[in-house]
């Protein structure tokens, strides 16, 4: 476009602006408020769509048990996304919006390259990487809630010879030892036991529940251990701390691998990002890529490797940690 025309653009732009504001003159107030209108009005109409879907899944899952496919892992997904991420969606509400971004990148990336095809797969491979990085946001959420589960059991476990509710109380007694994070989940059980009626066992299992599988070891021994204590048995206590010490261990190995083979990537990523900038300093080549359908196709198939690379480098972390059960 020429530089002559982009500046008569803004100049008359800002005028308009500028004799809107100075006059109160509002032209399309009228408009805007019937598009406003629109939009609610559709959002409406989804989100009853979505509340009905949801209803529906909820009384399918607990009838019909779910075939392993790949709506199934997009489901699971989806959901440990939501969960980690304490959004306020459902399942289906975040499909909606997924697939209402998706359609306008679409359109967004057809206007650059003239070419319906190639930009469905450009939006997809892009669409990958994004889910691959809230993906990795996630497993680091879960890292650190493991790290979290680990304090508090090495501080709980020692103590826990005059009784787990009492070690756990103890614990609680100081804000800085349990994280934040986790400690709402720690009062509920003493509230539970003390005064909502809870027996051991079924305010230990609630707890169980809201920490997830890393805390499966301590519940069977504290609830074995509340209702069959014998003398010597808070011993076993301090197995899950000794097995804490293994589990960090082996967790600083993995995330030293792991922050490696995420730097390599980065590093090759920016190479090649940097390499195809520069070249298209030269006009012809500039020329070819952008305009010329095979430059096109070239970008494509770059932008596809490096998403789904990303994606597969990802894959391959997720296989392989982090250490102990999964949250």
């Amino acid at each position: 476009m020429d530089s002559k025309l982009i500046i008569s653009i803004v100049f008359g732009f800002t005028a308009f602006i500028l004799f809107n504001t100075v006059f109160e003159v509002k032209f399309f107030e009228g408009g805007l408020r019937a598009i406003l209108d629109v939009l609610d009005t559709l959002a409406e109409q989804l989100g009853k769509y979505n509340t009905k879907r949801y209803i529906e899944r909820i009384k399918k899952e607990r009838i019909i048990k779910r075939k392993e496919n790949i709506f199934t892992k997009y489901n699971r997904l989806v959901e440990g996304l939501i969960l980690d991420f304490n959004m306020p969606l459902t399942l289906e509400s975040f499909t909606s919006i997924l697939c209402i971004c998706f359609a306008i990148c679409v359109l967004v990336v057809v206007f650059f390259m003239q070419n319906i095809t190639l930009s469905v797969v450009v939006t997809v491979s892009l669409f990958v990487g994004i889910l691959t990085y809230f993906v990795m946001q996630s497993k680091s959420i879960k890292a650190e809630k493991l790290e979290n589960i680990m304090d508090a059991e090495d501080l709980i476990c020692p103590l826990a010879r005059d009784g787990v509710l009492v070690a756990i109380k103890k614990v609680m007694e100081s804000e800085e030892y349990i994280s934040p994070n986790i400690r709402p989940f720690f009062q509920q059980f003493i509230d539970n036991c003390e005064s909502n009626g809870y027996s051991f066992k079924q305010a230990i299992t609630l707890l169980n529940r809201q920490l997830g599988p890393k805390f499966d070891n301590f519940t069977k021994k504290a609830i074995v251990f509340e209702y069959n204590e014998r003398k010597g048995m808070a011993d076993v206590f301090l197995d899950i701390v000794d097995e804490n010490a293994v589990l960090r261990e082996i967790n600083n190995r993995k995330d030293r691998i792991f922050r490696k083979m995420n730097r390599d990537y980065i590093l090759k990523t920016a190479i090649i990002v940097l390499f195809f900038i520069y070249a298209l300093s030269v006009p012809d080549f500039k020329d070819f890529m952008i305009h010329n359908d095979i430059g096109k196709f070239i970008n494509t198939v770059i932008i596809s490797i490096v998403c789904l690379s990303f994606a597969r480098c990802q894959a391959l972390q997720g296989n392989l940690g982090p250490g102990g059960a999964n949250l």
